[in-house]
């Protein structure tokens, strides 16, 4: 995407992040100072990761953090009022903790997304872009229901007199991200255990921290009132994906394994598109837009009624070379030598 155009939406405005300490926050944190905006406000509840976030960027001095709860609707308003855009990405991300606590799920990825919904239309804030998942489609855990409940509350029919555009991204499984399973491979290795996988034949999909800053600026400058917008990406099946990890660690890919079979809740694939939403969806170079149910009916335009669902089964795997090559571009390993053996090996 041209930088000029993100630059143009971003530069000089007051920019809110809802769980701003998280690996998402992170990044786009570092992503949008480079676009000069007014104030960047890093919402969250961790007091810990607050103070070691405020260390790192110490030199910034647009860069406000504030302590809070998106569940609190009166704390949400406070430190909306002024901003004019919104990338919410508070969550409970993690399909176990979500399982063992529902109501915690529901109260955060529910009623703290309608908070941040109603705080925005009162702020008149002029944009939120809300992150969603693979696991909001055809849910059949308690966090991918939550989910599927925030995209409903967030590309609603606009409230009357409302100013707001609410726009949603849908991702996959973001390499290196709180909870996901390439550290946990890399620990056990370097630790000498065996990789746990949960079933052989599980396949996710897979996209970088910085691609998925890429989406959401997408659909910043792109995204009209209701739009959701999922970005093309590769899908690995688990198996493989431990192989690699093992070979950029220890240079071993027959490195031990142990079945453990899956957790509560767990799907064996993932879809991004369904085949319902896919009817109504455009189809980009690098994207898929599903417009809002409320807005399908003024669809013109050539859809993709013939297409399958977008699966992470749907379509040809990252092959081990290619696994290794996006791994190591990402900096989970970059021993020249492994590599140079494991292209003589394939």
């Amino acid at each position: 995407m041209d930088r000029s155009l993100v630059a143009g939406t971003l530069r000089g405005k007051t920019i809110l992040v809802t769980g701003g300490t998280g690996s998402f926050g992170h990044q786009i944190v570092k992503s949008l100072l480079e676009y000069a905006p007014a104030s960047i406000r890093v919402y969250s509840r961790d007091e810990k990761k607050q103070h070691d976030m405020k260390q790192a960027y110490a030199e910034h001095a647009n860069l406000r953090f504030l302590l809070g709860d998106v569940r609190d609707y009166g704390r949400t308003c406070e430190v909306t009022r002024g901003a004019d855009i919104v990338f919410h990405a508070a969550a409970m991300k993690q399909v176990p903790s979500s399982e063992e606590g529902p109501w915690e799920a529901v109260k955060t990825n529910v009623v703290g997304a309608e908070n941040v919904r109603r705080a925005a239309i009162e702020n008149r804030v002029a944009t939120v872009v809300a992150i969603s998942t693979d696991k909001a489609v055809k849910p059949v855990n308690v966090m991918g229901m939550t989910k599927s409940l925030q995209e409903r509350l967030i590309l609603g029919p606009p409230a009357d007199g409302a100013g707001t555009t609410f726009v949603c991204v849908r991702y996959g499984n973001v390499l290196g991200s709180r909870g996901s399973v390439i550290p946990l491979f890399k620990q056990q290795v370097q630790a000498g255990k065996p990789m746990t996988i949960t079933h052989p034949q599980m396949t996710r999909f897979l996209l970088t921290l910085c691609e998925a800053v890429e989406l959401v600026m997408w659909a910043t400058v792109k995204g009209q009132n209701g739009d959701l917008w999922v970005r093309k990406m590769p899908a690995a099946n688990v198996v493989d994906l431990a192989k690699t990890v093992a070979l950029g660690v220890c240079g071993d890919e027959d490195y031990p394994t142990k079945i453990i079979g899956t957790r509560a809740g767990e799907k064996l694939h993932e879809v991004l598109v369904s085949e319902e939403e896919m009817w109504r969806a455009t189809q980009l170079d690098q994207h898929y837009l599903i417009p809002a149910w409320w807005r399908s009916a003024q669809q013109q335009e050539d859809v993709g009624a013939d297409l399958p669902e977008y699966a992470s089964d749907s379509f040809p795997l990252l092959a081990r070379p290619q696994l290794f090559d996006l791994l190591r571009g990402d900096g989970w390993f970059d021993d020249a030598r492994r590599l140079k053996a494991y292209n003589a090996a394939a």
